[in-house]
């Protein structure tokens, strides 16, 4: 795979983590509350259905480290590709209930990378 293709995948890796990071531990502090557009009040009242998917994104990411670190090249093709697609699913349908930013967020840099990666 091109070098371009895996950084690209591995930024998207990164960008969940992040994503994780806020909604898991941050969803009440100053920088969730930014982020989500929260109230203190509702992002208390919500805390643990953030957390609930910060977890669904560790497991994106755990997937797209897994395709990265996978040692056969086409069956590591398909892993990436596979939680690529997940990515950008759960972009489109955020934005469709949630925010339209997300579809610029999470399911852009998943498309790129998945076109990166069938190209290279």
């Amino acid at each position: 795979m091109s070098l371009i293709a895996t950084i690209a995948v591995a930024l998207v890796a990164v960008l969940h983590v992040w994503i994780l990071v806020l909604e898991m531990f941050l969803w009440t502090q100053p920088a969730g509350l930014k982020a989500f557009r929260q109230t203190p009040e509702k992002a208390r009242d919500t805390a643990v259905l953030a957390a609930n998917q910060g977890l669904y994104n560790g497991f994106l990411t755990a997937g797209l480290i897994f395709g990265l670190l996978y040692p056969a090249e086409p069956a590591a093709l398909h892993i990436k590709s596979f939680f690529l697609v997940c990515v950008a699913v759960a972009g489109v349908y955020g934005a469709a209930t949630a925010a339209k930013k997300i579809l610029y967020i999470q399911t852009v840099p998943a498309a790129i990378a998945l076109a990166l990666l069938w190209l290279s």
